[in-house]
């Protein structure tokens, strides 16, 4: 069982800045690919940014050079950072995850894929 929270969402000016984060939880897990998605009113899901297990990271061409994708591997957290925001970034964010668990020590790992119920970032004067 594997867990992921979005936090830091809210509503900013156009030009301003703002902090994501997803923080992994669960007993025992380890996870390999990370990404930042977000959904627009009236769009469909769409892939903002990824991190993998190697350290590579990718930024989809829409927020290049505006939004940072970085990942803290010791308490399982990924961040987007995000700068000179714009109306068009009005969205929900949700960040996903995939890897392997197991419930105890003396039981197998299962892959998992798993989302979080998203954040909520609104970029309006």
């Amino acid at each position: 069982q594997v867990q992921l929270v979005e936090s830091g969402g809210g509503l900013v000016q156009p030009g301003e800045s703002l902090r994501l984060s997803c923080a992994a939880s669960g007993s025992i897990f380890s996870i390999n690919d990370m990404g930042w998605y977000r959904q627009a009113p009236g769009k469909q899901r769409e892939l903002v940014a990824s991190s993998t297990r190697s350290s590579d990271t990718n930024v989809e061409d829409s927020v290049k050079g505006r939004f940072t994708i970085s990942r803290n591997y010791v308490n399982n957290t990924m961040y987007l950072q995000m700068s000179s925001l714009k109306p068009e970034d009005t969205a929900v964010y949700y960040c996903t995850a995939d890897g392997r668990s197991r419930t105890t020590y003396y039981l197998p790992y299962k892959s998992f894929e798993v989302w979080g119920q998203g954040t909520l970032v609104t970029v309006s004067s």
